[in-house]
């Protein structure tokens, strides 16, 4: 059977963003104001990326914040659910902060490898699932959302994500998210970036390649204030910033490799790494250049312009985007 007969099938991030934001703002089901903010939603939304690697939205107009993408993705990887490391990437999330300190809800790593009581490791757990009792099994799920969640509307951090799916098929490892609502503006951008790179990392540690990825929402929604961004774009479809790089593959990796990449984004953010340290630490070419970018926000965090030598060290797809982003 033909998925596009039943399910929004695209093969790239970049069509699915224009597509979903055309979908939302053009027909949209209901017209609300939840918390007092105005929104278009459409109930029941469901697409499919084929090639979950092409995370990226080449729309010059959108301008990616690639940085930020890759902090989140590791943020969770990290098993934290800190406001101090994200803060740096993203300092308008300390508004969601009940504490000042953390965000329960939207930090989902504390809930991926410290789950309940048992502190569970639901990754290593799929992992273990998936090559030494059942690679064919349906019950691998990474659960986010809990019903102990405050969901009354005092609270404003409140989990998006109710889970990933992990499916072993035919040699690759296909992902299937569920979210009760996602912002098809803001939040899709960042969610299916951080989703499909712990689908690519989980593969990796499989040693397997990524299959397909699949994105469900309950509500999926545009708020009005950002309407006439999401205008701009679909006004303006087809145009795109010009990159003739491919994106950097994730290697052979684990949860070592991401303690030692978070261990060296701490240095950076005090300053206690120069260029030169970076381009010269004991980890795969592909976790270095995310330090390079991260060493990148550093500048940007305190103010400061971006050494030229810095910015040409960047791998070429990443600099577009940053240089994009610096328009």
């Amino acid at each position: 059977m033909n998925s596009r007969v039943f399910m929004n099938l695209f093969d790239t991030f970049d069509e699915l963003y224009i597509a979903t934001l055309d979908l939302v703002s053009n027909n949209y089901e209901f017209e609300n104001s939840p918390r007092g903010y105005s929104e278009r939603e459409v109930i029941g939304f469901s697409c499919k990326l084929t090639n979950p690697l092409s995370r990226y939205c080449f729309h010059p107009m959108r301008k990616q914040n690639i940085i930020f993408n890759y902090a989140e993705a590791l943020w969770y990887l990290s098993g934290k659910n800190d406001l101090d490391f994200i803060s740096r990437y993203a300092p308008s999330m300390a508004k969601y902060s009940a504490d000042g300190k953390t965000l329960p809800g939207t930090g989902y790593g504390n809930k991926l490898l410290h789950f309940g009581s048992s502190d569970l490791n639901q990754i290593s757990r799929a992992v273990d699932i998936i090559k030494n009792d059942d690679a064919d099994s349906k019950r691998v799920f990474l659960q986010i959302f809990s019903a102990d969640e405050d969901i009354y509307k005092t609270n404003i951090d409140v989990s998006c994500t109710l889970g990933l799916q992990l499916l072993f098929r035919a040699g690759k490892l296909h992902m299937v998210a569920y979210m009760r609502a996602n912002d098809a503006y803001v939040g899709m951008l960042g969610d299916i970036f951080s989703f499909t790179f712990i689908q690519e990392f989980i593969a990796s540690m499989l040693d397997c390649e990524v299959g397909q990825y699949t994105h469900n929402v309950g509500s999926i929604h545009i708020y009005q204030h950002n309407q006439e961004k999401v205008q701009s774009i679909l006004d303006n479809p087809f145009e795109t910033f010009e990159t003739t790089h491919s994106p950097p593959v994730m290697p052979k990796s684990n949860f070592s490799v991401i303690s030692k990449v978070l261990e060296y984004e701490n240095k950076i953010c005090h300053s206690e790494l120069s260029l030169d340290d970076i381009n010269q630490l004991p980890l795969d070419e592909y976790w270095i250049e995310i330090l390079r970018l991260f060493k990148v926000n550093a500048y940007f965090q305190n103010g400061e312009s971006v050494p030229d030598m810095l910015i040409q060290r960047i791998h070429p797809f990443h600099r577009s985007f940053l240089l994009n982003k610096l328009k």
